[in-house]
């Protein structure tokens, strides 16, 4: 066919030149992005194999999904829009109308929110289980309906630990899946799959980006027969995730340990420093020797991140809210994971639980970043001061 004579055929149909004299190779991914893929024989045009339409992710999906296995230890990796929708989107995944599954008091309270207004309203039933339950203690709330387990370790806000070995080896043994929240480790500090854990979710917007301007996350598994049920859902409820996004969170994995390392111990020196302040009643950090969850880190965590939380001496709200007003340095947010520190009230979320703790004071969680963690500390004790 000759070249088509009309401008605006030409336009439309010009291509970037694919020969070797005009590539260059660079440390990343190039962003490749688009809707319609184009296919060069008609035999392929329903070849599920490969890819036939943008939805599903292209190049740079692929390497984000490549690197992810890596640090997961995993076979299959698939992307979504947020954390929450990863997980959300693996629950789907696995369970069915009758089913019935045991989620830790601790889970992350969007996560709560799904299994309670939307997998019981299709027939799911969902049971909560003490975070510092044992894991022969877990598995004995277990019926003949019992699919999956999910976990959360540490716990969201109450920093308790999990031992997800445990509970995976015998959940294995019994037939029962295990889904664990594994965002506080972001796959660096605890690889669930290598301890026998089902399916590791984590929300990519946290330690993996990074850089707080990201949502997504991620669900891992080393089972052929889960990753097509993950691949499926994907497909089937239509999530996309764009390519500009999966590219800035494989920069951000490239830097994932020099910052989770600088923010652990950071957080550690932070955390050292509040146990001996007076108006500290506790603080709530697996890695911390008096830690009642600091064994299991001990034994099955490389590091710790910096992410922990304080309950302060019993105090009037109104005094929580000055001591975060006060603070300069420490951003007053959601999320978590950053470069930047930020700090939160727990309290209204905690209302949702199920199992009372023996808490009596006020619950602030911190998000240790990477400031110089002595300006962080002047910071907190210059705010602490107005609580009386």
């Amino acid at each position: 066919m000759k070249a088509p004579s009309s401008p605006a055929t030409r336009l439309i149909h010009a291509r970037p030149d694919s020969s070797g004299s005009t590539r260059v190779e660079t440390v990343g991914p190039a962003i490749q992005k688009g809707s319609t893929v184009l296919i060069s024989r008609a035999a392929d045009v329903y070849d599920e194999s490969r890819p036939t339409y943008g939805r599903m992710g292209l190049a740079t999906h692929d390497a984000l999904s490549a690197a992810l296995c890596e640090l997961e230890g995993a076979n299959y990796v698939s992307l979504y829009p947020s954390g929450l929708a990863a997980m959300t989107a693996a629950l789907t995944a696995v369970l069915k109308s009758g089913d019935d599954i045991l989620v830790t008091d601790a889970i992350y309270k969007p996560t709560r929110r799904y299994c309670d207004e939307v997998l019981t309203r299709f027939g799911v039933s969902v049971r909560y289980h003490a975070p510092d339950l044992d894991a022969a203690g877990v598995l004995a709330l277990a019926g003949p309906a019992t699919r999956l387990i999910v976990l959360e370790s540490p716990g969201s806000l109450t920093l308790e630990m999990q031992d997800a070995p445990g509970v995976a080896r015998l959940a294995r043994k019994r037939g029962i899946l295990t889904l664990i929240d594994n965002t506080w480790a972001a796959g660096a500090l605890f690889r669930p799959l290598a301890h026998g854990v089902d399916i590791s979710v984590q929300s990519l917007t946290k330690y993996a980006c990074g850089h707080s301007d990201i949502l997504m996350g991620s669900a891992a598994t080393a089972r052929p027969d889960l990753a097509k049920a993950l691949e499926n859902g994907v497909r089937d409820f239509g999530w996309a995730t764009t390519a500009e996004d999966a590219y800035g969170v494989l920069r951000g994995l490239r830097t994932l340990h020099a910052r989770l390392t600088r923010q652990g111990e950071n957080g550690l020196k932070i955390a050292s420093w509040l146990q001996r302040h007076p108006k500290i009643a506790r603080v709530l950090h697996p890695a911390l020797p008096a830690d009642p969850g600091h064994a299991i880190w001990r034994r099955d965590y490389s590091g710790a991140a910096g992410l922990f939380a304080v309950e302060l001496t019993p105090c009037p709200s109104a005094a929580v809210d000055a001591f975060l007003d006060r603070l300069e340095i420490f951003g007053l947010g959601f999320s978590w994971g950053g470069f930047e520190s930020l700090a939160l009230p727990c309290d209204p979320q905690l209302k949702s639980r199920r199992l009372s703790d023996a808490r009596k004071g006020p619950l602030i969680r911190l998000s240790i970043g990477l400031e110089d963690p002595d300006d962080l500390i002047a910071d907190l004790d210059a705010a602490l001061g107005v609580i009386p």
